[in-house]
């Protein structure tokens, strides 16, 4: 009996662990966030915030996120040169560029992640250490934005009329507490203490120069603020009149709901946090869901221009090189196959002691 339920734990914990469980249980709760949502308040935020689409919020849009897709491209080239990987300029921003647009369509929010670290690894030749560089990039990042929100959450929480940041400490304390009960559980195998030292030091690695440290978080700055100045741009768009210092802290809100990895291409918590959000400051929760639902659109469009783009120049190039080489092929082609000779080499003769030859 005892070896019977023992097997079956197994069975479980191996489920649980598995890639199709976790990716069902995200899309699950993603669509069950937005299900909610959509019972709560019905589709017109939704249509709405679809409808408010326009050429100039659009234009913005496209520029900001590039700014945002260079300084994070940026920020991944300066990690890996610290441990050691080569990573030019055109690669690193094809390669965001696209891992971006996969975030944006795929469940999870980390596929294009995963898949730009894999590539990376192939093409160095060390796996290992292209994901770390991934993994150091995106957590310096999210760090960055997690404590410039705290920042202007506690700056701001008497305009929400001292409601939002109890509200988040909370969530931040559970969020917290797991986090120790997990590291607490783990420091109990000599395993995954080797592995918490290992993974420590290769961070000491990657960010341990403060010079270093210093352009990661200015990069950081730079993408938060570009994308907290598209949701601006959504929110203007939907037709909301937003205080300067209430929409900056309501970008932020929902900037990090969007971090959550339970969504469905980035879509479910942060439609939801967004209408509580706007809910809470007296604006309505209908406009919170089309603001975020105009900003998910926006971020979208750029990442697929841009994707776009960064593959046609990477294509154009390509091009240019191999013909390039083809011309340089033409002309060794053409070259005379023998060098014609100026003259008969002259017969050896002894040599002198004086070192000259007889008659020289």
């Amino acid at each position: 009996m005892t070896s019977r339920v023992t097997r079956a734990g197994a069975r479980v914990r191996g489920v649980i662990r598995s890639r199709s469980f976790r990716l069902t249980a995200r899309i699950v709760v993603a669509g069950g966030v937005l299900v909610a949502i959509a019972a709560r308040v019905g589709a017109g935020p939704f249509l709405h915030g679809l409808l408010s689409l326009d050429a100039p919020a659009i234009g913005a849009a496209i520029v900001l996120y590039a700014v945002a897709t260079t300084a994070a491209a940026w920020r991944w080239r300066i990690i890996a040169a610290r441990l050691g990987l080569g990573l030019p300029w055109s690669m690193a921003m094809r390669m965001y560029y696209r891992s971006q647009f996969l975030n944006s369509v795929l469940p999870g929010g980390v596929v294009g992640d995963v898949h730009r670290a894999a590539v990376h690894g192939r093409d160095t030749e060390s796996v290992g250490a292209a994901t770390r560089a991934v993994v150091l990039e995106r957590t310096a990042g999210q760090a960055v934005q997690f404590v410039l929100a705290v920042v202007i959450v506690a700056s701001s929480g008497a305009e929400f009329g001292g409601f939002l940041p109890p509200a988040i400490g909370i969530g931040l304390a559970v969020l917290a507490a797991l986090a120790v009960s997990a590291l607490a559980a783990g420091w109990a195998s000599a395993r995954v203490r080797r592995a918490l030292r290992h993974e420590a030091a290769e961070f000491r690695a990657g960010l341990g120069s403060p010079a270093v440290s210093a352009q990661v978080v200015a990069a950081s700055v730079v993408v938060v603020g570009c994308h907290v100045a598209i949701f601006a741009i959504a929110t203007r768009s939907v037709g909301a009149s937003v205080p300067p210092m209430q929409l900056l802290t309501l970008a932020f809100v929902v900037l990090l709901a969007a971090s959550i990895p339970v969504n469905i291409g980035g879509w479910g918590p942060r439609e939801g946090v967004a209408g509580w959000a706007f809910a809470m400051a007296g604006l309505g929760a209908s406009t919170g869901v089309s603001a975020a639902t105009l900003y998910g659109v926006l971020a979208l469009i750029a990442a697929v221009l841009g994707a776009v783009v960064a593959r046609l120049a990477h294509l154009i190039s390509g091009r240019n090189h191999r013909d390039r080489q083809a011309a340089c092929d033409a002309e060794l082609r053409h070259l005379p196959r023998r060098i014609p000779r100026l003259g008969r080499p002259s017969e050896a003769r002894p040599v002198e002691p004086s070192g000259l030859r007889p008659g020289g």
